[in-house]
C-alpha cells in the first residue's frame, strides 16, 4: 500500500513538473514573440499586420526589413527569425533547399506590379511599350531600382527592360540600390529622375508619382510568399494563419497588394 502511494505521489509530481516546465516554457514564448524577417517593399504592410495582430492577441511582432537575399543570407548565418517572407520566390527557394524552413509552411501571399516613377513635380510622360524612349526620358540622370545582380526588384526591372528591347540602352545608367525602398528615397529626394520600384511602394510616398506600369507579362509574376523558420514556435504560426486569413488579406488590399486567391 505505501509503495503504490508512494509511485502514485512520484507520478502526480512528475506531471506537475513537467506541466510547469511547459507552462514557463509558453510564456517564455510569449515573452519573445515573433520575429519577422521581411521585404523591404513590406516596410508599411507588416507595421499595420503586426498592429492588429497583437491587439488580437497581445503576441508582439518585431519586423526586420531588408532585400530578400540580405534577409535570406542572414538566416542562413543563424539568425533568429521566426517568419521569412520574400519579395520573390528564389530567395524562398534557397532557404528551402538548405532545409531552414518548416516543412508544409511555404503560402504565396500576394502579389504586385512593377511601377515606372518619377518625382511628383516631374514633367516626364512616357508610355511603357517595346522599344520604349527610356533613355531619352533619363536625359543626363540616371534610374534607380534595385540591384539586378541580388535584389527581387532589381532582378525584376532587368527582365522587363530586357523583354522590352532597352535594356543594354540604359544598363549603365543604373543605381544599384540595396533595397526597393533605397530606390524609392532616391527619386523621393529628386537624385535620380526616374525609378523602377513596386507599384505599393510608389503608393506609400508622396513625394513620387507613377508614370506607368509595366506590361505584366513583361517579366515573371511578382509573388510574395511566406514561411516558418525551423525554429518557430506556435506564436510565429498563429501570425502567419493572421496574415492569411481575412483579416491579413483585408490589410494587404488596403496597401494596394493584390491578395492571391
Amino acid at each position: 500500500m505505501r509503495r503504490s502511494m508512494l509511485r502514485t505521489l512520484l507520478l502526480w509530481a512528475w506531471v506537475a513538473t513537467w506541466t510547469l516546465g511547459a507552462s514557463v516554457a509558453s510564456a517564455a514564448d510569449d515573452a519573445r514573440g515573433v520575429l519577422v524577417f521581411g521585404a523591404a517593399s513590406l516596410t508599411d504592410v507588416l507595421d499595420d499586420l503586426g498592429r492588429a495582430f497583437t491587439g488580437q492577441t497581445h503576441i508582439q511582432v518585431r519586423s526586420s526589413l531588408a532585400a530578400s537575399s540580405v534577409l535570406a543570407k542572414q538566416i542562413e548565418s543563424g539568425a533568429p527569425a521566426d517568419v521569412f517572407f520574400s519579395a520573390d520566390l528564389e530567395w524562398m527557394d534557397y532557404l528551402e533547399q538548405r532545409k531552414l524552413l518548416r516543412p508544409g509552411s511555404r503560402h504565396v501571399v500576394v502579389t504586385n506590379r512593377l511601377a515606372l516613377i518619377a518625382p511628383v513635380d516631374s514633367l516626364v510622360r512616357l508610355k511603357i511599350a517595346p522599344g520604349f524612349d527610356l533613355m531619352g526620358a533619363l536625359g543626363k540622370g540616371k534610374l534607380a531600382t534595385g540591384d539586378p545582380d541580388s535584389v527581387p526588384v532589381g532582378k525584376y526591372a532587368h527582365a522587363a527592360l530586357e523583354k522590352l528591347g532597352v535594356w543594354d540602352r540604359v544598363s549603365g545608367r543604373i543605381v544599384r540600390a540595396e533595397n526597393v525602398r533605397s530606390a524609392l528615397a532616391f527619386v523621393a529626394r529628386g537624385e535620380a529622375p526616374l525609378g523602377i520600384v513596386y507599384r505599393t511602394d510608389a503608393l506609400a510616398e508622396k513625394r513620387v508619382r507613377i508614370v506607368d506600369l509595366f506590361p505584366q507579362d513583361s517579366h515573371p509574376p511578382i509573388t510574395y510568399p511566406i514561411a516558418l523558420t525551423t525554429r518557430a514556435g506556435a506564436e510565429a504560426q498563429r501570425f502567419v494563419d493572421f496574415v492569411t486569413g481575412e483579416a491579413g488579406k483585408a490589410i494587404f488590399r488596403h496597401h494596394g497588394f493584390e491578395v492571391r486567391r
